[in-house]
């Protein structure tokens, strides 16, 4: 029986003391219980001997102590869950907010998750087809990896991140795949443009969305992605699917957590967020992966907006340490109407390797991936040098060079946010761009593949 308690002794913003308590945990649920029948939920942040520090979700105010009374409920946030949550519309607490019933569980989960033996990870080595060049060709998604979306402010990474939801797929197989998509602390009308463009593609079918928006309470910020994260672990592990967990923004969910620990008074670490920055991504982030023995795997791509465009600054620098790679859009890209403005040579795929090459993908696959990003990076640098030296001071070879990095750009960048590329297209488009360069300057592909797959001049 939950012990209730009348001795909450005061409130300071969205923070409570209560007085005399035994016997409570940290991350505890509370129910806070008025007088006239009105309850509001909190959680238990810091136990000090008889003393509990509880943060409120919903707002303080009109919240009369005297009469109020505090009921701690034996275990942490809790998720309902069961296989209808498929085609589902949740706000960040996991409450439905699409019209539909309520959830009728199979099974309850507390969304921190259980720790995982290391032992027990598969390596993850499965292609992943997003549909788009610039990540399926260059920068490889691989089933049970964490490959975050390094973006800027106003650069497009909503339309790519519904675009990599709705053209995600496994490969050759006929494996159950879902999507859950947690938002954090996004405006009405990007939520709007998410829900409508699953409705439209039909993706919503095999998809999961959790939404919390900028006017949420930070506290539910947290809980968001957690939310997210457990569904995943539920669809993957006791369901057998292959799920892509998508979070956007994650750089509200490090605000939120900023203002949480401002809050409570702790000593801040780099630029104001809290020192345990890093343990508590890594404790989102390192939920992705692959067990052995089941049947389904959880792929995160968490996308964050880079304050000022600074990969150094904490939230991307600490992200890149724990994720294995990070995709990059670039501000000079969009600004040219590339479409997605993918960066390829600062974005990296760490576990690439593991999911190319045949019967994967395709035989000529690592080769021209190595061809395209040296040519690209040397055309990059024969641009640069025009633009201070001017055209008439490159070789005949730095023309073709800097010919092939625009048409990079325009043809295999450049794609739109509806076109979904396979595989062999993508492949295919390497190898036409690659004509530009003298059959000399292919250094990094083999003779027989050359002879193989590079088209004939007409």
């Amino acid at each position: 029986m939950a012990k209730e308690y009348k001795t909450i002794r005061e409130v300071v913003g969205p923070l409570m003391l209560v007085d005399h308590v035994e016997g409570i945990k940290y991350d505890e649920l509370v129910k806070i219980k008025q007088a006239n029948g009105e309850e509001r939920i909190g959680k238990v942040l810091e136990v000090d001997k008889d003393k509990a520090l509880v943060q409120l979700f919903d707002s303080a105010q009109g919240l009369k102590i005297s009469s109020a009374k505090a009921v701690f409920l034996g275990h942490g946030i809790e998720i309902k869950l069961s296989p209808d949550i498929l085609g589902r519309v949740f706000d960040g607490m996991g409450r439905p907010i699409d019209g539909g019933g309520e959830i009728i569980p199979e099974k309850v989960m507390d969304i921190n998750g259980t720790p995982l033996n290391p032992v027990a990870r598969d390596y993850p080595n499965e292609f992943i087809e997003t549909g788009i060049s610039a990540i399926d060709g260059l920068n490889t998604l691989v089933r049970g990896q964490k490959l975050p979306i390094f973006s800027g402010n106003g650069l497009p990474h909503a339309k790519l991140a519904a675009q990599i939801a709705r053209q995600a797929r496994v490969r050759n197989s006929d494996e159950k795949f879902a999507v859950v998509f947690a938002t954090t602390g996004i405006t009405f009308e990007e939520a709007d443009y998410f829900i409508s463009d699953f409705k439209k593609s039909g993706a919503i079918e095999r998809s999961v969305l959790f939404m919390n928006f900028a006017n949420d309470p930070a506290i539910e910020r947290i809980a968001t992605p957690r939310m997210a994260i457990t569904c995943a672990e539920y669809l993957a592990y006791e369901l057998g699917m292959h799920v892509l967990v998508i979070i956007s923004d994650i750089t509200n969910y490090a605000e939120a957590l900023r203002e949480i620990s401002a809050a409570r008074k702790e000593v801040p670490g780099r630029r104001g967020y809290p020192g345990y920055m890093y343990t508590d991504l890594a404790s989102l982030y390192e939920r992705a992966g692959r067990i052995k023995g089941k049947k389904g795997s959880i792929t995160q791509i968490p996308i964050l907006t880079m304050p000022e465009d600074d990969k150094t600054h904490p939230i991307p620098d600490l992200t890149g340490y724990i994720t294995e790679g990070q995709i990059i859009l670039s501000r000079e890209l969009y600004g040219r109407g590339i479409t997605p403005p993918i960066d390829v040579l600062p974005s990296l795929s760490r576990l690439k390797d593991k999911g190319i090459g045949a019967g994967k993908t395709r035989e000529d696959h690592a080769e021209t991936m190595n061809q395209l990003f040296a040519a690209y990076a040397r055309g990059k640098e024969a641009k640069e040098l025009a633009t201070i030296l001017g055209e008439a001071a490159l070789s005949d070879i730095d023309i073709l060079y800097s010919k092939f990095a625009t048409a990079f750009e325009e043809q295999y960048v450049s794609q739109g946010y509806n076109t979904a590329r396979t595989i062999e297209e993508t492949l295919d488009i390497g190898w036409k761009l690659l004509t530009i360069l003298p059959r000399t300057e292919l250094k990094r592909i083999s003779v027989e593949k050359i002879n193989k797959y590079l088209p004939k001049e007409e």
